[in-house]
């Protein structure tokens, strides 16, 4: 059956991915001014679930249902029904069509020229800060340092929640400025501290960076750079932090010896410190233990996580957030994905599972991020997958398939190859089901963001 909304698409020429999500994109925008819906913003769809809309094979669900609706600007229903002969498309007079796609396009040229005015504004802002760090060239300004402290929290608390092609270029600009600012010798020794802790943070952001590239390597060399800035800075907490990063960095990257190395130095530097990032490195502790099968040093690090919990005090790194700060919701994140490493399966951790899901899926909650919901809905499949239930474990990690290309990044990847390693190994491997979705992963796992030149 044709559907109305392919007719659509073909009648306007949309039938390429790139050209459509274009123009969903900006009746997203379009739509979220409207009804003052700032989550809609950032709607998208993958490749593969347009090719299943524009086929019948799926229906839309929940808000790309109100975006089609607008775009289109017809009832989401009428869209999804069988198209009608063409000469009784129910379209008014021929007067009225014209005029529906006339407003059509002047709102798709409007939205284009917002974006171009949007790109010469964003210029021209480069531009005049470039202008404002070479005017305090004698002595590094207040406007300076102020500048630099609100671009590192501005994209801090952003990077959990964006793909990281969004916030690189800046995030490698102000690294730059930094750099030079400290090589300038301008900066006086109280300004040359805060320097190189905005350093720590940045290059500690550009290695997270680099590992979503799938970048293991240039994710080290930035983290190093961090720990180097951190220490020039005398900041223990991000000292700390970046252990844990380092952590992160080298169990990805399958080298849980050294993950379990480096949070243990973490904890270590963190003894005396109230902030989230005790927790965060306990927690990663316990993780990078389960891929070495240590249920022991696993039980032993979360219980330690659990009551450091109960005791912190936030600290200048919680106060810059994303990455920064370990809300309680990631927490119970890393200890289900340590019970799912070590082979648990039971009605218990199924649960845990549903729970850190849900916890994960309010994209309002300031500490929403979209690559640990990945992870979340990954974790649930393979528990739903360890008690038998294929189908469950289907409709867990689904979500995640749908995922655009430039929100694929390697800890995502890295996720979903797990449930492709348990599926392969399942008594249900030959099952239609087992076998579809291996296709589904494995398609997946090749559409990503290119990694970082070097």
């Amino acid at each position: 059956m044709a559907t109305l909304l392919r007719c659509l698409i073909d009648e306007r020429g949309w039938m390429d991915y790139r050209t459509f999500i274009d123009q969903y994109h900006q009746a997203a925008q379009s739509l979220a001014a409207k009804v003052r819906d700032s989550s809609l913003t950032t709607h998208t769809v993958s490749d593969r679930t347009f090719e299943r809309w524009y086929s019948g094979r799926v229906t839309p669900q929940n808000d790309a249902r109100r975006i089609l609706a607008h775009l289109f600007m017809r009832p989401i229903h009428e869209l999804l029904s069988e198209a009608p002969a063409k000469e009784h498309l129910p379209v008014g007079n021929r007067s009225s069509r014209q005029s529906s796609l006339s407003d059509t396009n002047v709102g798709a040229a409007s939205g284009a020229e917002q974006q171009k005015m949007g790109r010469d504004a964003a210029m021209a802002a480069r531009r005049a800060i470039e202008f404002a760090l070479g005017a305090e060239r004698n002595q590094v300004g207040p406007e300076t340092l102020s500048y630099l402290q609100e671009e590192v929290g501005r994209i801090a608390k952003i990077h959990l929640r964006v793909p990281v092609v969004t916030i690189l270029e800046d995030l490698t600009y102000i690294q730059d400025a930094t750099f030079r600012l400290l090589e300038s010798g301008r900066a006086k020794p109280s300004q040359t501290r805060d320097l190189y802790l905005l350093a720590a943070f940045q290059s500690g952001m550009l290695a997270k960076a680099s590992h979503d590239l799938g970048d293991p390597q240039s994710a080290m060399m930035q983290a190093r750079t961090a720990s180097v800035c951190a220490e020039q800075a005398e900041h223990q907490a991000m000292r700390a932090w970046v252990r844990g990063l380092q952590s992160a960095i080298s169990y990805w990257a399958n080298r849980p010896e050294d993950a379990v190395r480096y949070a243990r130095q973490g904890i270590e530097t963190s003894h005396g410190l109230g902030g989230t990032v005790t927790v965060w490195l306990a927690s990663q502790e316990a993780r990078a233990a389960a891929l070495l099968g240590d249920a022991e040093t696993v039980r032993a690090a979360n219980h330690r996580a659990a009551e450091l919990r109960q005791h912190t005090q936030p600290d200048d790194l919680d106060s810059i957030g994303g990455n920064f700060h370990f809300p309680e919701a990631r927490q119970t994140f890393f200890g289900v994905e340590a019970s799912v490493l070590l082979g648990e399966s039971d009605t218990s951790l199924v649960r845990r599972a549903e729970s850190a899901v849900q916890e994960l899926s309010d994209t309002n909650n300031p500490h929403w991020a979209f690559a640990a919901k990945a992870g979340c809905q990954s974790n649930l499949a393979l528990a739903r997958l360890y008690m038998g239930d294929l189908e469950g474990a289907a409709e867990a990690v689904r979500p995640v398939l749908d995922l655009p290309p430039n929100h694929r990044n390697a800890g995502i990847i890295g996720s979903v190859q797990r449930v492709w390693s348990s599926l392969h190994s399942s008594p249900s491997r030959n099952a239609a089901t087992a076998r579809d979705l291996c296709e589904e992963i494995s398609f997946f796992s090749r559409h990503r963001p290119l990694p970082l030149p070097r």
